[in-house]
Parts: C-alpha cells; sequence; structure tokens
C-alpha cells in the first residue's frame, strides 16, 4: 500500500509541473528546455527556508513563489525576443546557467553534496508526516493547479495564448502585446513548476543539483508531448504513463543501473513513436 501511495505522490507532484509546462508549450507553442531549473529554484527555495532560516514549509512557500516569478519576470522577458528553434537554445542556456549555480554556490546549496534535513510541511500544528497524508496534501495542490489553469484557459487571456501559437504576427498586428503576454504565461508556467518543486523537496526530504539538469527538462518535455499538448487532461495522463512506465522494471529483478539505462532508453522509445504515429499526443488539439 505504501508503495501504490508513493507512486500517487510522484503522479500528483509531476502532474503540477506537466500541467504549468503544458502552459508554455503546448497553449503558446514555446519549447521551453528552462523548466528544470525553475523545479529546482522551487525546491531549493524550501530547503535553504527550513533549514539555514527555519521557516515554516507556507511561509518559504510563498518566499519561494515571489522569488521564482520575479527571475521568470526577467528571463520570459529575455526568451521573449526569441522564437521557436532560438527559443528553444536559448532556455537551454539558462537551464545550464541555472544548473551550474546549483552545483557551484556551494555556500547556499552545498552543491554536490545537495541538503538533507527538510522538513514535512506543518499547518496549525499538524505536520503532514505520513505519506498519506502527505499524497492529500499534494493532490490538493494538483486540483488547484488544474483548476486555476483551466479557468485561465476559458479568458480571453488563454484565447489569445492560443492564438500566438498559431501566428504571433498577425496578433501583433492587431495591437496585442504579444512579448508581455508570453512573459506572463512563462511566469504563470515557472511558478506552478517551481511549487512541484517544493513538495517534492518536502517529500524525499533532499535535494542535490542532479535532480535539475538538462535531462529532467527533455523528460518533463516528454510527458507533455505524449499526453497531449493543449490539453491539460493530457498533461495528466502523461504524468500517469512516464512514472508507471518504468516501474515495470523494478519487477524483472535486473540490476539497477540497468535498470537506469533501460528506463531512458523506454522515454525516448515512447516519445519517438509518438513523433512518428500521433505526434499531438493522446488527448493533444496541436502537433509540435
Amino acid at each position: 500500500m505504501e508503495y501504490l501511495i508513493h507512486i500517487a505522490i510522484i503522479i500528483s507532484i509531476y502532474s503540477i509541473l506537466s500541467l504549468g509546462l503544458n502552459l508554455i508549450l503546448g497553449y503558446t507553442g514555446q519549447l521551453s528546455l528552462t523548466h528544470a531549473a525553475f523545479f529546482g529554484i522551487g525546491a531549493y527555495a524550501i530547503a535553504i527556508g527550513e533549514t539555514k532560516f527555519h521557516l515554516n514549509f507556507f511561509l518559504a512557500l510563498l518566499i519561494g513563489i515571489v522569488v521564482a516569478g520575479l527571475l521568470a519576470i526577467i528571463i520570459g522577458i529575455f526568451l521573449g525576443r526569441f522564437r521557436r528553434d532560438i527559443y528553444a537554445l536559448a532556455s537551454l542556456g539558462t537551464n545550464v546557467i541555472l544548473f551550474s549555480i546549483f552545483l557551484n554556490w556551494t555556500n547556499l546549496t552545498r552543491g554536490p553534496l545537495g541538503i538533507p534535513g527538510i522538513r514535512r510541511p506543518e499547518i496549525f500544528g499538524f505536520i503532514f508526516q505520513s505519506n498519506f497524508s502527505f499524497l492529500l496534501l499534494c493532490a490538493f495542490f494538483s486540483y488547484l493547479t488544474y483548476t486555476i489553469l483551466h479557468r485561465l484557459l476559458k479568458t480571453p487571456f488563454g484565447l489569445t495564448l492560443k492564438a500566438i501559437r498559431e501566428d504571433e504576427d498577425v496578433l501583433s498586428s492587431f495591437g496585442y502585446k504579444v512579448k508581455t503576454i508570453k512573459t506572463t504565461a512563462f511566469v504563470i508556467s515557472a511558478i506552478f513548476t517551481a511549487i512541484a518543486g517544493r513538495l517534492l523537496a518536502s517529500y524525499i526530504t533532499f535535494i542535490d543539483p542532479s535532480t535539475f539538469d538538462f535531462n529532467e527538462s527533455i523528460y518533463f518535455l516528454s510527458v507533455v508531448i505524449i499526453g497531449g499538448l493543449a490539453d491539460l487532461r493530457g498533461s495528466i495522463l502523461g504524468t500517469i504513463i512516464l512514472v508507471i512506465l518504468p516501474e515495470a522494471l523494478r519487477f524483472l529483478g535486473l540490476p539497477s543501473d540497468l535498470a537506469a539505462n533501460l528506463r531512458q532508453i523506454l522515454y525516448g522509445l515512447a516519445l519517438i513513436m509518438m513523433i512518428l504515429f500521433r505526434p499531438q499526443g493522446f488527448l493533444g488539439k496541436y502537433k509540435m
């Protein structure tokens, strides 16, 4: 039972991230490779806030949202100058820079040693110590993320994002401030990604830079593409598929190093098959 709860927690956390990423990748059409860094920003905000400044989880969460939002504004303005392939390359470079900060700013992040001793969330004296209670917390944040984004996409802002995906030049000709809208979408996406990182750090109670490198950004993209571009339900479906798929390897009795390599091969094969036969993903409405 504990194993199933663990899987459900991971699905809930990564669903928040994939929902946020789908906003910028699926709806706005911007191929962002920097979300692993914002995943890390959220995790380090909680880890540093709790271990160094002894902040409550929810206070550290709020501070982390502000920090992630401000940083996302700066990065979003920078990336908003580019399109398509150049946008992807610029976002990749941004991820590399932030990963290097996680790895080398040892006075703050402890570098490759990581930060242990992260506490579970506490509210009004209740500690989410058991995995079941933590699952309820993660499920709540996942549901809240889905609800907020679902309602947001029904507004004129959401319709504008889809128009940017189709042809941002036409939208600009009608007087829309496309760069501002793209930056706003990027900030919203980054904030939800950071929230997912905070939950992961509190769950595993330890973080190090290896969790937030470029490979993780590729994994996040795979989740969204396989589940379906521009469909929030697809983000959740993609998360379920790519979390459960490699778990089957645990029951084959393979050595851990071999199982890790096979897991990457499975991700790659799944992504290639989807691009070849259903490039919009299982539930998606657009193609890459």
